[in-house]
Order: structure tokens, then sequence, then C-alpha cells
């Protein structure tokens, strides 16, 4: 068959489903991601605990002394749980230039604001590291307040959308990812849907202030993940629905592998104290997002298209929902727990094991989860 009769035809399939996106997202039952086997629909018994005056609570961290969780949030400060009865206070900013932030969500103020992603305490310091989208690595002190710049720029070029972080205490090393060196934070969409793999996983050595590129011309290289024993470190390829291996030390340094192929997006990767590693899905993926991700013509067509951003994630992942994979130190799956319904979790980002329970955050919502293990 003539090649431009199949762009043609693929075009008119992509403008079909888009049509009737407009009119009804429920007719197209083709377009619902697929079931996960063995995945337990259980995440709609979360507890649900509202960011007041907030939303987008990305990243969760809890510091050495116990108290948290921490969450940066859309309008550039970094909150602290309080507990309850008491809520959230907040902690820290990442930008110094807050006269304008007044509103909870504004994208176009995010690189005025500051948008602060993953967040990672340094247990022998008490200092949090902040990976912020717009303005590189920064830290602050036990006590809150504005953080400091690291990073901004590597090898003279700025970084454009600074994402997730995992620190080695030890010997004090950084491990972060750039989602981009084209789109900043702001233009998730664009990366994801043009073929972008420009992400970057880099190292930052906090003593020396080094800073190496580990590796580059990844499809927006998102969550990051040290092993136990930091002998590799795992980074999310969102748009490849993968995950990839950097062997840091032993007999495979240097060499990479892919540590799980994923049934959606990851996001942010957390390990927990058995050193087993959680993985929040954005969305699963089914037939429409594969043609999109898989022919980068396609979703630039999309990007071209008048498509509100609640359009192109019902474009991309279905109807909204909430997955979690937990896999072990092998990259097996050990458990799959949904909100399949988005009953109560959606859009997650980052799923956080402590004392028994999983703080759930997300990148949109105005809420975290809490879901009791046991």
């Amino acid at each position: 068959m003539n090649s431009k009769l199949v762009l043609t035809a693929a075009y008119l399939v992509v403008l079909a489903v888009v049509l009737a996106i407009y009119q009804d997202p429920s007719r197209i039952n083709f377009h619902a991601p697929p079931p996960i086997p063995g995945s337990r629909d259980d995440l709609h018994t979360a507890q649900i605990v509202n960011v007041t005056a907030a939303v987008g609570p990305e990243s969760l961290a809890v510091d050495p002394r116990g108290r948290g969780p921490y969450a940066g949030v859309a309008d550039g400060r970094i909150l602290r749980w309080e507990g309850d009865g008491l809520g959230w206070s907040e902690f820290a900013v990442t930008s110094s230039h807050r006269e304008e932030c007044v509103r909870v969500f504004a994208p176009e103020m995010e690189h005025i604001c500051g948008r602060p992603l993953g967040l990672k305490f340094h247990k022998k310091t008490g200092n949090l590291y902040i990976a912020d989208a717009y303005f590189g690595l920064r830290v602050v002190g036990p006590n809150g307040g504005l953080a400091a710049p690291l990073l901004t720029h590597v090898h003279g070029q700025p970084l454009l959308f600074t994402n997730d972080i995992d620190i080695d205490e030890d010997k004090d090393l950084i491990y972060f990812t750039d989602s981009s060196t084209t789109f900043q934070r702001r233009q998730f969409f664009s990366s994801a849907m043009s073929g972008d793999k420009t992400g970057r996983l880099l190292k930052y050595n906090i003593s020396s202030k080094e800073v190496t590129v580990l590796l580059k011309d990844l499809a927006f290289a998102n969550g990051v993940a040290l092993s136990k024993d930091r002998s590799f470190v795992l980074v999310a390829e969102t748009t490849n629905s993968r995950i990839l291996k950097l062997w840091l030390h032993g007999p495979n340094v240097g060499n990479v592998d892919v540590f799980a192929k994923l049934p959606g997006y990851p996001d942010n990767i957390r390990r927990n104290q058995n050193g087993e590693f959680w993985v929040a899905l954005h969305s699963k993926k089914g037939a429409i997002s594969n043609l999109i991700v898989s022919k980068s013509w396609t979703g630039n067509i999309l990007l071209k298209l008048p498509l509100s951003v609640k359009q192109l994630h019902y474009i991309m992942g279905g109807k909204a929902h909430a997955t979690a994979i937990k896999l072990s130190e092998d990259g097996n799956v050990l458990d799959v727990l949904e909100d399949c319904e988005g009953k109560r979790l959606r859009f997650i980002s980052e799923v956080e094991e402590n004392k028994g329970k999983l703080w759930i955050g997300s990148v949109l919502m105005p809420f975290i989860g809490i879901y009791n293990l046991h």
C-alpha cells in the first residue's frame, strides 16, 4: 500500500478518536487501558488527606526525625504534614520571587515560582535536597526557608526539566534526572508525545561540586532510585514504559539493563526498607497511547489540535485511575495495587512506604493518599 495512504488512514483514525472524545469519551471502549493480571483493585480504600490551598504533591519525604511527610506543590512551596488536627505548614520555597505566586495552579508562573518535584532528605545532615523542575538542584536546612542553589547548569547549559532525585549518603552523591534538554515541565505533553529523547541521568558530587552525565538520549527520564547496596541505580524512562538499571559497581559496572517493562507510564521510584521498589504509574497505556508514542508524527499532529490538558490526558491514559507496582531487587513484579475507577486516587506520581503504610502523591490532585498495607 502507498505510504501516503497509510499515513492518511492513520491520521483519520486519530482524528476520529479525538472527535469522539469531544462528543462522548465513554463511546471509545477500545481506548480503555487493559487490566493488569493479578492486580488488586484496592487503592480506593486509601485515606485521603487534602492539601490545603494547594495542588500537586508530586513527591513525599520523611525527615530523619520521622516528621512529615513533606510535599512539594504546584505553586513552588514545600509543605510539611503536622498530623491530624494540625494539618499542613509551609516549610520551604525554591524561589524568592513569591509576590505573584498566589494561585494554587498556574503553569505559566512555574518558571518564576518554581516547581519542586523530587524530594530527598540526607539522613546524616537533615538537609532536604530538592529537584526543582526550573531551578535545578536546591538544598534547604532542617529548619526550612529559602532553598539555596546547588546546580543550575550542566556543561554550560541550563537544566530545563530537573525531575527526581536519590542520594548515596555514604559518598555524598546525588543521582538525578533531567527529563528533557528541549522542553520544560509545563511542556511535558510535548516531550512525551513528540518523540523527544533528550532526557538524562546525572550524578552530582556534593563535596567536589562535580557533575557527570551517566546516561543520555532517554525518552522522558523520570524517577530515580538506588539499590539498597548501592550497586546499581534505576531510572524510569516514562515514554518507553520501562525502567533501566545502570550498574555502578561490580563486574557489570557501566552496563545498562532493562530492569522492568511496565503496563503504563512510570513516574517516581522509591525503595523500601527491604530493598524492593514501588513504582507509581501516572496512567496505564492502551492502543491509542501506544500508537502515539511509537509514531511521533501522530503525537505531533495531536499537539497541533486545540485540545485541553484534560483531553490530552484522556487520549494518553483513558479514564483517570491509579496504579502502583512493587518490584523485587531483580525487577520481578511482587504486587500491583490499583484504583481502577479512580474512586479515590488518580494520576499518582509517587508511592513512599513507611511504617506499614503507603503514602501516595499526585502531580495533579489536591490531596495525598494513605494506604494501609496490613
